[in-house]
Formats: C-alpha cells, structure tokens, sequence
C-alpha cells in the first residue's frame, strides 16, 4: 500500500528510533499502537493519505503530521529522586531530530522505572498524573489504571532490531575468527 500513499516516511513508524536492548520492551510497550503510526509532513499529507485509504476501501491508520506534532514533556519535579527511577522514555531513545515533537507528544509523559513496586509508589506520589513503564512492561496509566502481564519476547520491532544488531556482531566475530583460523 505504500506506493498508493505519497509522502510517507519507510515503514510504521521513524527508523531513526533506537533504544538499548535493556528498554526495548518498556518503550514497546509504552508506545503500543503507536509503534504502527505512520509518520508524515504535515496534515495535508495526512489528509492525501487517508482519501487514498477511504477512496480504495484498503482500511485504515493513523498518521502523525510531524508539523502539527507538539511536544509535551513532564513539569514534576523530584521524580529522579523516587526509587527505582531509570528516566523519562522519550529522553531514553535515540531518533532523529527531525522526530523530536512526534518521540515528545509520545513519550514526553512517561516515565520508565524497574519494578511493578518502583511504578505504584510514584504513582501514588505523583497522583497518577502521568504513565508509568516497567522494565518488564508493566504499565501504571495516567489516571490509575494498570496493565500488565506477561509480554511475548522479542517479538516487537525495536527487540527485533536490537537483536539483529547482536546477531550481525556475533556472524562479524565469528567471521574474523572462521578467518584467523
């Protein structure tokens, strides 16, 4: 469906985020359906797109104009203070500059900690006032509500990524080995 949408940044979502492997699951996580967005421009872009979907009968998605993105970050203070603090997710990630209000209205409200216990204490500290990730995907909404359970491994995108990365090292070692022998 590519073709028939003009404008389109490659795939689902801006290939310019990357994180490490240990918060691969948390930003995962928080981002849920966002992970399938689809960046654009701008609105009219956006709007192009979505009358190429409608006019078609191919489905639906959601589009992120990237000029009508604004930022939105937390205003709490203290929170490094709180047990079990490891950041705010979108200050965890690496992309693109050119993302910056698109990775901020995401994940500008969300904080990433360690544990399920870490996330509940500053929940209740900061009145649920913002999203809450656990290492392990665990999630403390704004407004109270948990989520949570097991989550399948490796199985979203940026986990794929960062295992693809580890694998080409291991087949580069592996190959200087294979030729030093």
């Amino acid at each position: 469906a590519q073709s028939a949408l003009p404008h389109l940044t490659p795939g689902p979502f801006p290939a310019p985020l990357r994180t490490g492997t240990r918060l691969s699951v948390a930003i995962e996580i928080a981002l849920g359906p966002a992970m399938q967005y689809l960046v654009v421009s701008a609105e009219e872009d956006a709007k192009q797109a979505i009358q190429q979907l409608k006019r078609k009968d191919i489905g639906r998605a959601t589009f992120l104009p990237i000029s009508a993105m604004e930022s939105r970050t937390l205003s709490e203070r203290g929170l490094e203070a709180c047990r079990g603090y490891i950041g705010v997710a979108s200050e965890l990630i690496h992309f693109d500059e050119a993302y910056r209000g698109v990775m901020e209205n995401l994940l500008g409200r969300t904080v990433l900690t360690e544990t399920l216990d870490d996330a509940i204490s500053m929940a209740r500290k900061y009145h649920n006032r913002f999203k809450i990730v656990t290492l392990d995907g665990q999630v403390m909404n704004a407004g109270g509500s948990m989520t949570g359970g097991s989550a399948a491994k490796n199985t979203g995108i940026l986990s794929r990524a960062n295992e693809l990365r580890r694998l080409r090292d291991t087949l580069a070692d592996l190959e200087t080995k294979l030729e030093e022998t």
